[in-house]
């Protein structure tokens, strides 16, 4: 599928286009949001949350999708809390790792036992450039037809 909305050779537009995907790249599809869990995470549950068509902005957003960001935030937290148990959950958006500046916030659960030196931006510390650490593509599926289950 091709859209003048989208980007080739951008990630999140590549993936967008992509006529079949898993589970755990299409979490919660809306009319503005594509949620996925993180590709290179070693922590179940780091959300993703993509707008669908490109933009680098917050204020390249809609109303509409602006409006509903606030929802699928709060529906989200609260499926992260009952599928992993996390005591909260941190929201961030940056945007600006080479190849990935089209906007996404990351929606991340913290875990109630988290060590100390993976709180707050340290959080990072589960994002990891080596493949062989990711959680493997299974396993991230898992992880979003729980949260889907919690979401219907």
């Amino acid at each position: 599928m091709t859209s003048p909305h989208l980007v080739p050779g951008c990630y999140p537009c590549d993936r967008e286009a992509a006529a079949d995907l898993p589970p755990g790249e299409d979490i919660v599809n809306t009319d503005h949001w594509r949620v996925a869990h993180a590709f290179n995470s070693t922590l179940p549950g780091w959300l993703v949350l993509v707008p669908r068509r490109h933009m680098t902005s917050f204020t390249a957003l809609t109303a509409e999708a602006a409006g509903e960001l606030g929802g699928l935030i709060h529906r989200l937290s609260g499926a992260l809390e009952s599928v992993t148990g996390c005591s909260k959950t941190y929201l961030m958006q940056f945007s600006e790792a080479e190849g990935f500046s089209h906007l996404h916030l990351h929606l991340v659960p913290r875990m109630p036992e988290q060590p100390q030196d993976a709180k707050g931006p340290k959080v990072f510390t589960y994002l990891v450039d080596d493949e062989a650490q990711w959680l493997p593509e299974t396993q991230r599926d898992e992880m979003a037809l729980k949260l889907r289950a919690v979401l219907a």
